[in-house]
């Protein structure tokens, strides 16, 4: 004892620590007042001028820090002054301000302090370690703590629980709203569109469509001078921290572009839950798997089409990179490929007398396979191409006056369902193996199969019987839409309309409607075009028209 007298100072450079987490100041009521920064502050300031062997070296506030660990930044500089030797002694408010996680504040205060011999006072609960005798420091301190962690995990798991209902409810919880949107003013977990981040966004997904690769986008944003998602939130004035280390002026980059492209809250749906925490002592993520995550359809406002976005997630599966005397991908890079072998084809630029000519051939021939050239020239295809997207437009046009004219006819879906040949052979199939799986039973007690054949069958005939449900309700679907939204909402005909009006197809058309081109070595050229399903159910719509509308004559006649 004479020897702890002989090492104490007679003045102590105090450390005043506070700390204030995201969880206290949702407390609300007396309890979060008693706990603010400006109160810690207050009453430690007090307390120290009642002790006349303490003054102040320096005030450290962690203030949105948990408890649960101690990685925070203000207590670390505290650390680092203390092994410094400028700080000698420790002053909290109470316990639960030092940290509530069990095991690492005992070490701290019990071990770590001693060993620097640095005085540890908590004012609140009347703890000084140079004071405080055995019982107080082996007792009354750990079952303090131990309380304080269980009360950390309480929160954490009423926080979690709190969360995923507003997940599942299709509410925002982030601290940060998406590039392109902010929080509702009256309502924070409501996004509303920031109308100039969602300019960038529609750029971003045009320049995509018109065949820019990822690269090239970020460039040129960078080139226009435009703010980064970070640069842009911390000029808005958010506290805004990615994870991710990058420049002192961070710029765009291909990942970020990519990470917007592929983003659905930009078609208006809140898909939130795709990374988890380890612990609630452990600020470390995990990301989860795509089966877990959160989504709720239609939950704000769009920035981008779902027409839009489709077409870019197709071309993200082909993004043809840019070549090297260009930023944008080739016209048909995502579109054309080799009837034969399936693989993409590749453009070659040939120049005579001055004039270049651009065509397509097999990428497989190219490297050396086993293929054939399959060769066609840019702009035949292009026009071959042109032509056939204005042959689906008048073909459209002509479905919209056909629906328009069976809905003054009152005619309602269900009839024309009962007339789609493609539902009628669905329902048969569905009803032979619904019919094969009702007979097991029977074959099994006449020994026809054996009780493991009879599991096999059964689970295989259940399974098929659900496919073939799902597939007829699908078509049902369909029709329904077809119906109730009419041709032109659902395949965007006035995107289609634009065909007839233009004499050279641009990538945004082709885009919005084609789907893939196959090029054979006979010079035949196979074009599938989007809403090939649609297409199928027009045709039903249009023989179920014809002859409803033959038959009405009759009737009049």
């Amino acid at each position: 004892m004479e020897q702890m007298q002989m090492n104490m100072p007679d003045i102590y450079d105090a450390a005043l620590y506070l700390r204030l987490s995201k969880d206290d100041m949702e407390e609300g009521g007396a309890k979060s007042e008693s706990n603010s920064i400006a109160n810690q502050r207050e009453l430690l300031r007090s307390f120290v001028k009642s002790q006349p062997d303490i003054q102040i070296f320096d005030i450290y506030v962690d203030d949105g820090y948990s408890g649960g660990n101690f990685d925070r930044p203000e207590f670390k500089r505290m650390t680092t002054d203390i092994e410094a030797g400028k700080v000698n002694c420790v002053i909290v408010k109470d316990l639960s301000r030092f940290g509530r996680e069990y095991i690492e504040a005992g070490r701290w205060i019990e071990k770590t302090y001693p060993a620097l011999n640095v005085r540890f006072i908590s004012v609140t609960d009347q703890f000084d370690s140079k004071t405080a005798d055995f019982s107080e420091k082996s007792f009354v301190v750990p079952i303090k703590n131990f309380v304080n962690e269980s009360y950390c995990r309480d929160i954490s798991g009423k926080v979690r629980s709190h969360q995923k209902i507003k997940r599942e409810k299709g509410e925002f919880i982030g601290a940060f709203a998406p590039y392109g949107y902010c929080k509702d003013s009256e309502n924070k977990n409501c996004l509303v569109i920031d109308s100039y981040a969602a300019d960038i966004v529609r750029k971003i997904f045009s320049w995509k469509i018109d065949g820019f690769s990822l690269g090239a986008i970020a460039e040129k944003l960078n080139v226009r001078h435009v703010q980064s998602p970070k640069e842009y939130k911390k000029a808005n004035g958010e506290n805004y921290n990615s994870g991710f280390h990058s420049s002192d002026t961070p710029k765009w980059s291909a990942v970020q572009i990519k990470r917007i492209l592929t983003n659905e809250v930009y078609i208006g749906n809140m898909v939130q839950g795709k990374q988890e925490r380890i612990s609630y002592k452990v600020k470390q993520r995990l990301d989860k798997p795509e089966s877990e995550w959160v989504k709720v359809e239609n939950t704000h406002p769009a920035i981008i089409r779902q027409n839009d976005f489709d077409v870019v997630q197709k071309l993200l599966q082909y993004d043809g990179r840019a070549s090297k005397t260009s930023d944008s991908a080739n016209f048909f890079s995502g579109f054309v490929f080799c009837g034969d072998c399936k693989t993409p084809m590749i453009r070659r630029v040939n120049q005579y007398k001055g004039k270049k000519k651009a065509f397509y051939i097999c990428q497989t021939k190219n490297k050396g396979g086993d293929c054939t050239r399959h060769s066609i020239p840019e702009e035949v295809l292009k026009r071959i191409v042109l032509k056939e997207i204005q042959a689906y437009t008048a073909l459209f046009i002509d479905y919209q006056m056909i629906m328009e004219e069976l809905c003054e006819m009152q005619v309602s879906y269900d009839q024309v369902i009962g007339y789609d040949t493609q539902i009628s052979k669905l329902q048969e199939e569905y009803n032979r193996y619904y019919s094969l799986k009702a007979s097991l039973g029977d074959d099994l007690k006449e020994g026809l199969i054996s009780k493991e054949e009879f599991d096999d069958f059964r689970e295989s005939y259940g399974r098929k019987c659900e496919e073939l449900e799902q597939m007829i309700e699908n078509q049902k679907k369909l029709i329904k839409q077809m119906f109730e939204g009419g041709v032109s909402a659902t395949v965007q005909l006035e995107d289609w309309k634009k065909s007839l009006e233009i004499k050279e197809l641009d990538r945004t058309l082709l885009a919005l409607t084609v789907d893939k081109i196959y090029i054979y070595e006979n010079k035949q050229i196979k074009i599938h075009i989007r809403y090939q399903d649609m297409i199928e159910k027009m045709k039903v719509i249009r023989r179920f028209y014809a002859e409803h509308r033959t038959e009405c004559r009759k009737e009049v006649g």
